[in-house]
């Protein structure tokens, strides 16, 4: 399999590449400061087009796939981690419409959100439903009198949950076939009953909102199940084996940033009369971080490809994100030790890279749930 980008790629790589590391990268230390989502920031996504990437022209996209995605969420991540995350995150909505939308849905909200008059949201996770989804308590009630769906609990840990104008909540339409009772349905902000409860204050990607999803009698009409009813569990799982290629190419890009950072630092770091990069520690810590990077973006490029031809890519994704997650937490911690006191303090990129890189091993999925599915492969 050819890895090398062709001149679509490689054009999304320059012109975000070339936004990141001359706009992008003014704010981040400021709004990671202040917890402040960056609205500007994806009002500029939506001029150059990135938000169309993976939607077809007929819904306001520009065509393309997972492959040419994780180009820019690599290239935004780099400088960003949290504006990766959110741009990646986000994506998951477009993604329910086209995999399991009807034609109506798909004229209705595509669009917008593509166009950037609206975004999305995914919302699966609950207080005791995380890695294990099955736990799932939120119900959605169909009133057979008005057609519509009652929806009553709560979402956690949801990112962009109160910037969306719409989300996917997954809830029980069948409480009592539990997991096979599972269904996505279409919320719309300001519908009377959807309120928003904590905003979290994180660790790392601060800048990301996350926020809790709260249902009190919340009517839907019918028409806005997503796919089948009692069907949303499977729904769920396989739009999170692309989300997942989208958390590990974020991943990448925060490790490959903090990798460049580190090698211009060793480069004018003078110890003992002489750059740090003379040292051998110093270039044995830089060649390592430099190959598991390029390990990492291979497999992630490789699942990505494999969602582009439209085959099952659960195992891959999951491979994918659990080595590129590991590997930018370790690289990370590389690039802040070479700076030394520098790294950890807030003057320098390295300590918020640090944070950032962590949450990659627990959302869309925890490393210990991505070992559980690439196992299961095995054993079958």
């Amino acid at each position: 399999m050819n890895f090398e980008l062709n001149e679509k790629q490689q054009d999304i790589r320059d012109l975000v590449r070339d936004y990141a590391q001359n706009e992008l990268v003014k704010g981040a230390e400021e709004r990671d400061r202040r917890g402040e989502f960056p609205s500007e920031v994806m009002n500029d996504l939506v001029e150059m087009g990135l938000t169309g990437i993976g939607v077809p022209e007929e819904y306001d996209g520009i065509g393309m796939g997972v492959s040419e995605k994780i180009v820019a969420v690599e290239e935004l991540a780099k400088v960003d981690g949290a504006v990766g995350g959110i741009y990646s995150i986000s994506s998951i909505f477009q993604q329910a419409l086209l995999k399991y939308g009807t034609d109506e849905q798909k004229e209705k909200y595509l669009p917008e959100v593509t166009s950037g008059r609206a975004m999305g949201a995914f919302a699966l996770t609950e207080a005791n439903a995380g890695s294990d989804a099955g736990a799932t308590k939120t119900t959605a009630i169909l009133d057979e009198k008005t057609g519509e769906y009652v929806i009553n609990g709560s979402k956690t840990f949801i990112t962009t949950g109160k910037q969306a104008k719409y989300v996917c909540v997954f809830c029980l339409t069948s409480p009592e076939l539990k997991t096979k009772g599972l269904s996505g349905i279409i919320v719309e902000k300001g519908t009377p009953g959807f309120t928003y409860g904590k905003i979290e204050d994180k660790m790392g990607i601060r800048s990301s909102e996350t926020v809790e999803l709260v249902f009190q009698n919340c009517r839907v009409p019918k028409e806005n199940l997503l796919g089948t009813e009692n069907k949303g569990f499977g729904i769920a799982l396989s739009l999170l084996d692309t989300a997942r290629i989208g958390v590990a190419a974020q991943a990448v890009g925060i490790a490959q940033g903090s990798l460049d950072l580190a090698v211009k630092y060793a480069k004018e770091r003078m110890q003992f009369g002489k750059p740090v990069a003379q040292l051998q520690g110093i270039q044995w810590y830089l060649a390592e971080m430099a190959t598991q990077i390029a390990a990492a973006r291979a497999l992630v490029f490789y699942a990505a490809k494999i969602a582009d031809e439209g085959k099952r890519h659960t195992t891959e994704a999951a491979m994918a994100k659990l080595n590129a997650s590991r590997m930018a937490r370790e690289v990370t911690n590389l690039a802040l030790q070479i700076h030394g006191g520098y790294g950890y303090m807030k003057d320098f990129p390295l300590e918020r890279m640090y944070r950032d890189a962590k949450i990659t091993e627990i959302y869309e999925g925890t490393s210990e749930i991505q070992k559980l599915v690439i196992s299961r492969s095995l054993l079958v």
